[in-house]
């Protein structure tokens, strides 16, 4: 069920309010950054995603394709979504599941991960081996 959650970065200066489902899923990929930063995201149409506070805060890292814009808080160093718009998703944010100020426990435990083999750009399959985060 679509629900509104509520997320920030560690010291509260990027505030964001999305409408998402815990239960339709989660995911995690192995590629370089994803992996690096352990970034568990729920995938939500850009229009379900609203920036409350601090847009002047947020800075942007891209690689690769630059496809995708990984936005980070310049004060904490948190990553609490990232932006893209790529075939066959269109325009999307993914939210950081962890900072989801109002998700309880029992909901983050209960929502189901999908592992991505983002490494080798096979985002529709699974890697081999699954406990990198």
């Amino acid at each position: 069920m679509t629900k509104t959650y509520h997320g920030s970065c560690h010291c509260g200066g990027v505030r964001f309010k999305a409408e998402l489902d815990l239960s339709a899923g989660t995911s995690r990929c192995n590629c370089s950054i994803c992996r690096k930063g352990r970034f568990w995201k729920a995938v939500i149409p850009a229009e379900s995603f609203e920036l409350i506070e601090g847009a002047d805060e947020l800075t942007e890292y891209t690689f690769a394709s630059h496809s995708i814009r990984h936005l980070f808080c310049r004060n904490c160093g948190i990553k609490p979504f990232g932006r893209g718009d790529v075939e066959p998703i269109g325009r999307f944010v993914a939210v950081n599941v962890a900072c989801l100020d109002d998700a309880s426990d029992e909901e983050l435990a209960a929502a189901p991960v999908q592992y991505e083999d983002g490494r080798n750009n096979r985002w529709e399959a699974e890697p081999a081996v699954k406990n990198f985060l």
